[in-house]
Order: structure tokens, then sequence, then C-alpha cells
């Protein structure tokens, strides 16, 4: 298998490279979480322009026709960055949605305007009981005329207080943890009966609860089959979980810069610390942890767009718990490595070592995912 980039990936990869480093500094950061949607509008913008909320997408639809290594690229970047853009969000879990299931005609009206930045989606999917269930839905999607009627409620929704519109999930047929008889419904953040809650996470991204109270869908907002969208839902979250697992990498690669940086500079007994052959030995450890999860980064973005479920869910489950277990043991290390400086709010490395932990939790942690790889299923519950 060729794991080589072509001119135009790694002209990507350069762009957004430079951009990050030029843009996203660390205080920077500060900066944006504290703006008023938690996050840089101007750089959304120049996202646009570079045609990275783009990229995904089909050009016939309004796209620039990448795929996963393209995502893999800037979510690395993302990743290196602590971006707190709502790209995952917008472009990767609901865009893909609207990639997979919606009609033409619903891809013609809302991918020019996602790649544009005019519009920023987001997925409401879990609820309070479902854990890591997909298919626990339990908010329901009533047939009223040509349309529904949803109520229910939603937890955790990944900038669901920032959307102009949400992908909501809701079960026209069947009981809870069925397979069958669910539906996806675009609603607009400001219908009648929605209520939003948003909230900062852990990690500094940003999240929200979303409450249905009868709110209606017109027949035109309803995202493919109303009672069989369960095959695009595990789809588009196997190919979240690749664009998570790269940036993880991102992200651990920062870590690993700034502690052997710090390994460097930091000098005890007259000595950088560096020169210590036990530091060493665990500086290397993490350098194998890093390739580790780099390989099983590629192994996941290589069969994102793999057809075969099973296949796909095999290789995806993998990936996750090895990018799980690499992260933990990088993040450890470096906090240790580091000493008392490594848990202070001002300093990057506590914040990268928060992110590689909330991307672990999310989807499924490591444990999750090992015991999806041992008994052969496709869900996580």
């Amino acid at each position: 298998m060729d794991f080589d980039l072509n001119e135009e990936q790694r002209l990507l990869a350069d762009n957004v490279a430079r951009l990050m480093k030029d843009r996203y500094g660390f205080e920077s950061r500060k900066a944006y979480r504290a703006a008023p949607l938690a996050f840089s509008e101007e750089l959304w913008s120049q996202y646009a322009e570079l045609g990275l909320l783009g990229v995904p997408f089909a050009e016939e639809d309004g796209g620039f026709g990448g795929g996963a290594v393209e995502t893999m690229l800037i979510m690395e970047a993302f990743g290196r960055a602590l971006a707190v853009e709502p790209y995952l969000a917008t472009v990767v879990l609901a865009g893909g949605l609207v990639r997979r299931a919606a009609s033409a005609e619903q891809r013609a009206a809302l991918i020019p305007q996602i790649a544009a930045g005019e519009l920023r989606l987001a997925f409401a999917h879990s609820e309070r009981q479902s854990g890591w269930d997909l298919f626990d839905v339990g908010s329901s999607a009533r047939k009223d005329g040509a349309g529904y009627t949803l109520n229910g409620e939603k937890g955790l929704v990944l900038h669901g207080d920032s959307a102009h519109k949400l992908i909501v999930s809701a079960r026209s047929a069947g009981e809870r943890r069925e397979r069958g008889g669910l539906g996806l419904f675009l609603v607009d953040a400001s219908a009648p009966g929605l209520a939003r809650r948003g909230y900062a996470t852990q990690d500094g991204q940003r999240a929200a609860e979303i409450t249905l109270t009868d709110v209606r869908v017109e027949a035109h907002d309803v995202i493919g089959d109303p009672e069989g969208a369960a095959p695009a839902i595990e789809r588009v979250v196997d190919e979240a979980i690749a664009a998570l697992c790269a940036e993880a990498v991102g992200a651990m690669s920062e870590a690993l810069e700034i502690t052997v940086d710090y390994l460097k500079t930091r000098k005890q007994f007259g000595v950088a610390i560096g020169s210590f052959q036990a530091l060493q030995h665990r500086a290397a450890d993490m350098v194998v942890a890093l390739e580790q999860a780099r390989s099983m980064m590629m192994l996941a973005t290589m069969t994102a767009g793999d057809d075969d479920a099973a296949q796909r869910a095999k290789a995806i489950s993998a990936a996750k718990a090895q990018i799980g277990r690499s992260a933990r043991f990088i993040g450890q290390q470096a906090t240790q490595l580091h000493g008392g400086i490594a848990m202070t709010y001002e300093y990057k490395l506590g914040h990268l070592f928060k992110r590689m932990t909330m991307i672990d939790m999310t989807f499924g942690d490591m444990d999750a995912h090992l015991r999806r790889l041992s008994e052969g299923d496709s869900l996580f519950g």
C-alpha cells in the first residue's frame, strides 16, 4: 500500500501547518476560547477561503473532492494546535451525514453553505441512557401529516450551542436499541420547541444539551429514509473516529516535541536532564508509542471509506484502541518528565493531555473498542 502523499496533499498539509503556526499560538487559543462563540470566526472564514471546509465533499455538490487522507492531514494539524473550531462537528460528523444520506437537492442546498463557512451544523444523537450504543435512541419522531414531530433529549452535542442547524436522530419505528426505525431530521436551531444549553468541556471544546418538545420537521428536512438511517450513522461515526485518531496523533506529536525540548533545556546537577539515560529511555518509549499510533491512524484512514461494514469496524476499533493506549502513555510520561509545570493551566502540555483523554472517551474508549473487537460486534453497547 502506498502511503506517500501526492503533490496536492503535501501542499494542503503545508498550508494548514503554516496557518496553525502563524495563527494558533497557545495565547491566541485562549483569546479564541474567550470569544462569543468560543472559537475564532475569522479563522473559520479563513478555513473556508483555503477550502478546508469543503475538502471531503464531492465537486458536483460544491465541495473540493477530497477524502479521508485530506481530512487526516487537517485533523492532525488541528490536534497539534489544539484548535477549538467546530470542524469535526460541522464537516466530519454532520457534514458526513449530509454527504452519505441526504438527497441530491439537500446536498445542493447545504454543502455550498458549509464549504463557504456560512452554515455550521451539529449532530444531535447521544442520549443520557445510551452510553456508547449508537442505536440506543429514545427520542421519537411521530408522523404528522407530510412531516414529523420530534420529542426527546440529546446530550453532549459537540458544538451544538453555536450550530445554525442540527441533524437530530430520532426513532420513527421500533423499540429502543433496535437498529431499524431510526431517522435523521434537519432542524433549525431556533425552531419552536427546541431548547439548548451550551457549556465548556474539560478540553476547551464546547457541547450542548438539547431538548425537543413537539418540534415540527417538514418533509423536505427529512434526511434519507426516516426508518433506515442506522447504516449512515454507523459509517459516519467510523469516519469521525478515523479523524479523531489523526487529531490525537497531532496532539501526541506536539506533546512529545514539547517534552524533548524541555529535557534539553531543564538542568539538574548542572547538566540538562536529557543527558540522563533513564529519561532518554522514557523519551524513546514515547517515540515508539507515537509511531504505533501513527501506523494505526493510517490504517483507520485507509479503511474509513470501506463499504464492508464489518471489516471497517475491525480496523477502526483496532486503531481507536491503540490510539487510546498510546495517548495515555505519552500523556502520563510527558507529565511526569515535566514535573509540576505540566499541571499548570498556563502550560500547553496539560491541555494536550486533556484533549487526548477526551478523544479516547469519544465514541468509545480503549476498553470499549477492545471489547468490540473481541466480541465481533458492530455496536459499542
